[in-house]
């Protein structure tokens, strides 16, 4: 470490540091830019390998009429003769790939509808044949049904980026500017956050391109907001370390290599902690889910990189007068500890078993809200905070021919047994119709066109590589619990594989739900075992991961409530707990660890007990400016029209304000308190503390750093 600082922020050093620097954010600027060219928005991205909607979405881009996915138009009080002009136009709008159907009108003609089958190929392709659609509709009419709510999702994801870079930008700023109180200061930590994000982004457009890695909107706006709060974190801490030791420096090249040294064990095991959570995510089943772990564990990666070299390198770049004003000054007292932290330590030190059993109840009351909360897919009408098109235009359909849609089912099937599956779909009482006509005066086939099979069960049906499509449609909505369970009904037929957007929809829950049961135990594992190597011990981990997931379902309890009971969302999504889990424990024990490696460093010179009290008002401001910073961040999901990502943000937001306030600096201090030198069990140095308190550890550090406390 004394090489490296002493390399980082070196006379020279630090110069060749920059340049560096500079290279790399000009050269991540330029692939950076290009991340979105290789996003996955479509809804395919977001499916496991190996579901059975996927299995069929691979054949229909293989079969002789394409991945066709259907745009439905549907008009509300407009004449016949209007929807069929407009339909003689929407077959000539480029990705069209079929014949258009004729109007079909409602019962007592209140409504008319026309099915567009596009080609699905080119989910870039379909977004704009659907913009073209709309704009020939104008106002007069609704574009609907799989390619209307494709294309919805679609435009909300390639949007996202824009809106979180300035929302999180002036988020950030702002928070810095509270906590530094400096004109000039909080630019350098925002700058080199941007970097790292920058380097981020261009290593995930590397990874997408050339090595398969699934990335979407989804996924790089969590990146966005990831970086920017894990990276003003490492900020937080670096340069209250760098404080400190410029009061015990004259030159700040020699304090800055001091904090460095100092400061780079608990950051380097929080982002190693944060990583390895992260990547716990690549046995998920669900791409979208697989992807993020990667995509994430990258972003923290460079803020790592980027605040423990570019941060370094350009503080003792400018003088300390861009500490103004409160420039640190040599040889006065180091600002190492806070008087609130000091009192809320005195007061917890009185009671300390008291505190931490008062504290674990009243965080284990608020866990007991997660059986009250609801949690399960979201439905396309509950999914946007507002209702696109898509959804409205859903709703018109429904009210005038039912609940059924075209593209939600069709089922592959052995070549020779087309015929006894087709039946036996045909006979289930969820299916409307599979291939013929259907009820209502439907278009026969998914393209739009009546079948010309007439009373073939297969209704015409396309084969390929020995297997055959038959398409068809539910009687319920295809993101309904009753389509649902036709699906499964379905998918108990010898021979039968089910999709279409219904099955789409059911294989996203299932997927959700599966990983939820895997990766959870696996990060808990996997953080206990790098907790237990950080800490040589066993006690302190154990309790750590305790605090931290009675502080998960707690906020997750809370958040579900008022999801559905102040905001009027429908349910938590499935997908909700796995990922606000992945950040709240990786990140929640990040703060703890900050706090324990102050006092495990404070154990070896004044015992567990008295390192408890001075580790808290050391870091008490430090890391609940950190925590304010990150959960500020990933409240700025909450602009972002999606329920899923504005439930995220939440969650996550007052996850961490809550382990901030409440866990890291109550539970935790006062199980430290209660518990003592048994902590740092088994290792024998810390729990041998003499009859005095203190650890008897003799170390070159110890006067040096009672030096620093005295100020």
């Amino acid at each position: 470490m004394r090489s490296v600082s002493a390399a980082v922020c070196g006379r020279r050093g630090k110069w060749v540091v920059l340049v560096i620097w500079l290279l790399l954010a000009a050269g991540a600027g330029m692939l950076g830019g290009r991340l979105e060219e290789v996003q996955s928005n479509d809804p395919a991205s977001f499916l496991p390998d190996g579901a059975e909607s996927t299995v069929v979405q691979e054949a229909q881009r293989r079969s002789a009429a394409g991945n066709q996915v259907p745009a439905i138009v549907v008009y509300q009080g407009r004449p016949v003769a209007e929807a069929a002009a407009d339909a003689e136009r929407f077959a000539e709008v480029e990705g069209v790939a079929g014949r258009v159907s004729p109007p079909v009108p409602a019962p007592g003609a209140e409504a008319v509808q026309v099915v567009v089958p596009l080609d699905g190929s080119d989910y870039g392709a379909l977004t704009a044949a659907v913009d073209r659609i709309r704009e020939i509709t104008g106002d007069r009419a609704y574009v609907t049904g799989p390619a209307g709510q494709s294309a919805d999702t679609i435009e909300v994801f390639g949007s996202i980026d824009a809106t979180l870079l300035a929302a999180t930008s002036a988020v950030v700023v702002l928070v810095l500017l509270l906590t530094y109180r400096s004109p000039l200061l909080w630019l350098i930590p925002f700058l080199s956050a941007g970097v790292a994000l920058a380097c981020s982004r261009a290593g995930n457009y590397l990874l997408a391109e050339y090595a398969g890695l699934t990335v979407n909107g989804q996924s790089g706006g969590i990146l966005l907001v990831l970086v920017f709060g894990i990276a003003t974190d490492y900020a937080l801490l670096l340069v209250a370390r760098y404080r400190e030791e410029l009061a015990l420096h004259e030159d700040r090249h020699e304090a800055m290599a001091s904090a460095l040294r100092r400061a780079t064990p608990a950051i380097a095991a929080s982002a190693a902690t944060v990583a390895a959570g992260l990547c716990c995510l690549l046995v998920a089943e669900q791409n979208a889910t697989r992807g993020l772990g990667p995509v994430c564990a990258v972003g923290v990666a460079c803020a790592l990189a980027a605040m423990l070299t570019l941060l370094p390198a350009l503080l003792v770049i400018v003088p300390r007068g861009v500490f103004w004003p409160r420039v640190p000054v040599y040889g006065g007292a180091a600002e190492t500890g806070s008087r609130l932290w000091d009192r809320i330590g005195r007061v917890i030190a009185r009671r300390p078993r008291i505190t931490w059993l008062g504290t674990a109840a009243a965080l284990g009351g608020l866990a007991l809200t997660l059986t009250a909360a609801t949690v399960g897919p979201l439905a396309d009408a509950d999914a946007y905070r507002a209702e696109p098109e898509s959804v409205r235009g859903a709703q018109v359909l429904d009210r005038y021919f039912g609940t059924g849609q075209e593209g939600s089912l069709v089922v592959l099937a052995p070549e020779g047994e087309a015929e006894r599956i087709a039946a036996a779909v045909a006979a289930d009482p969820g299916v409307e119709r599979i291939g013929d006509r259907g009820a209502g005066g439907r278009p026969g086939g998914a393209d739009g066109r009546p079948d010309d099979a007439g009373e073939r069960p297969d209704g015409g049906a396309q084969a390929v590589d020995g297997r055959v499509l038959l398409r068809g449609t539910l009687k319920d909505a295809p993101d309904s619990r009753a389509a649902y369970e036709t699906v499964e009904r379905l998918r108990e037929i010898p021979g039968a594989t089910v999709g279409g957007t219904a099955a789409v929809n059911l294989d996203g829950t299932l997927a959700s739900e599966r990983d939820l049961r895997v990766v959870v135990p696996l990060i808990l594992g996997v953080i206990l075992v790098i907790l237990v190597v950080l800490l040589r011990a066993l006690v302190a981990p154990l309790l750590l991961m305790a605090t931290v997931v009675l502080s998960f379902a707690a906020a997750l309890g809370v958040s579900g409530l008022i999801f559905t009971e102040l905001f009027g969302f429908a349910a938590v999504d499935t997908g909700v707990p796995l990922l606000a889990f992945v950040f709240l424990v990786a990140v929640g024990v990040d703060y703890n660890i900050f706090l324990i490696t102050r006092v495990r460093e404070e154990a070896a010179v004044r015992g567990t007990r008295e390192a408890a009290l001075v580790g808290l008002s050391a870091t008490g401001g430090v890391i609940t400016s950190a925590g304010v910073v990150l959960a500020a961040t990933f409240a700025v999901l909450g602009v972002l029209p999606l329920v899923v990502l504005a439930e995220l943000g939440f969650v996550v937001a007052f996850g961490v304000l809550l382990d901030t306030f409440v866990v890291r600096s109550v539970l935790l201090t006062a199980l430290t308190l209660d518990v003592g030198r048994w902590m740092w069990w088994p290792d024998r140095r810390l729990t041998r503390e003499r009859a005095d308190g203190s650890g008897g550890v003799a170390v070159a550090e110890t006067a040096r750093s009672a030096a620093v406390r005295r100020g």
